[in-house]
């Protein structure tokens, strides 16, 4: 009589070791297409490889993040839509890379579930690609982990590992960031990644489903308007840094909002005076308020209200800053202005968002 106990199979124990090949040859064409200068090397070997003098850097500092999605991985999951949060992880540390100064020159991912599906999981790393190529930067490996047990069916995690250079010297943000100097602000594409289990709780609460038509954009769907990925600011911002000398810090508007990010870059005795009526609402971010009864001193700390990249330039720098990242496609808008404060660095407010 056969021992049932000695016919066991990794599959059996919910691990498909050829949903996993699979897997791998699928997305072969989606790493080829992110490769550049440095990176040339195919996945499926056990180790990235990246040359920093190929990418034409002669002293190089490098420069690492990483970083997440979020609960925005909720939504995706619930509205049944995959191809857009890969963007959203590359951006998350990407974006953090450059308001260092540095160029954004590998990536590597982590995707986790308790069933792999194939399918999912190659949407979720076309998106990742495609970030990577939107960033200028090589997709070089990553890794996939089918755990079962870990996740609820239907359920995956993300993560996602940047690193870039600069030439040594050329890092930010600069030492003679100070008063006087000029805030200019990115807009934003819409809630890019932060404050989803807000934004989750809201529509739970006015009883949404992510299939139903957005309440600030009927013709699409609230799952598909919410999902809307992270912009990417690495060319605009990259491009000038080189065509002028006036970009002394850059902050990146996540968790925290203009209340706890903008402090991060500036000099102790030194704070900013943020105009809110120059920010550039979008629509979701008045559902969200009025939805949610979201007081506006919460949704500065909470969301980035329409401005996902705030830069501190030098005040004779700034129309030209502006010009060249308007001509990259950027919409700029002058948000304020650095000011001498003994409890500083701070952010201070004066208008109010146009909600």
């Amino acid at each position: 009589m056969t021992d049932e106990r000695n016919g066991l199979t990794y599959r059996d124990a919910g691990v498909d070791i050829d949903a996993g090949n699979l897997l791998v040859e699928r997305i072969k064409p989606l790493v080829k297409a992110t490769r550049r200068s440095g990176a040339d090397a195919d996945i499926g070997g056990f180790g990235g490889v990246f040359d920093p003098r190929a990418a034409g850097f002669k002293d190089p500092v490098l420069v690492a993040a990483n970083d997440g999605v979020g609960t925005k991985l909720r939504v995706a999951i619930e509205a049944d839509l995959h191809d857009t949060v890969g963007i959203d992880l590359v951006a998350m540390s990407v974006n953090d890379l450059v308001v260092q100064g540095a160029e954004p020159l590998f990536f590597l991912d982590y995707f986790a579930t308790g069933k792999l599906s194939v399918d999912t999981a190659t949407a979720v790393v076309a998106g990742i690609a495609e970030g990577c190529r939107i960033a200028g930067c090589a997709l070089i490996g990553g890794e996939t982990a089918e755990m079962p047990g870990m996740y609820a069916d239907g359920d995956y995690d993300l993560a996602g590992f940047a690193v870039g250079a600069a030439e040594r010297g050329t890092l930010l943000p600069r030492a003679d960031v100070g008063p006087g100097d000029v805030l200019l602000g990115l807009a934003s594409s819409g809630v890019h990644s932060n404050g989803f289990s807000l934004v989750r709780r809201i529509v739970e609460r006015e009883g949404l489903a992510y299939g139903d038509p957005a309440p600030f954009a009927p013709e699409t769907s609230l799952g598909a308007a919410l999902l809307e990925p992270t912009r990417i600011y690495v060319k605009s911002l990259l491009a000038a840094l080189k065509a002028t000398s006036g970009i002394k810090a850059l902050a990146h508007i996540t968790g925290g909002g203009f209340v706890d990010n903008i402090p991060r870059v500036l000099p102790a005795g030194v704070s900013v005076r943020v105009d809110l009526s120059a920010v550039p609402a979008l629509p979701v971010f008045g559902w969200l308020a009025k939805a949610g009864g979201i007081a506006e001193s919460e949704m500065v700390r909470t969301f980035n209200c329409g401005i996902g990249m705030v830069i501190v330039v030098a005040a004779d720098d700034a129309d030209r800053v502006a010009e060249v990242l308007t001509a990259e496609g950027e919409t700029v808008v002058r948000l304020g202005a650095l000011e001498a404060d003994p409890e500083g660095p701070r952010t201070h407010f004066s208008g109010a968002l146009a909600l």
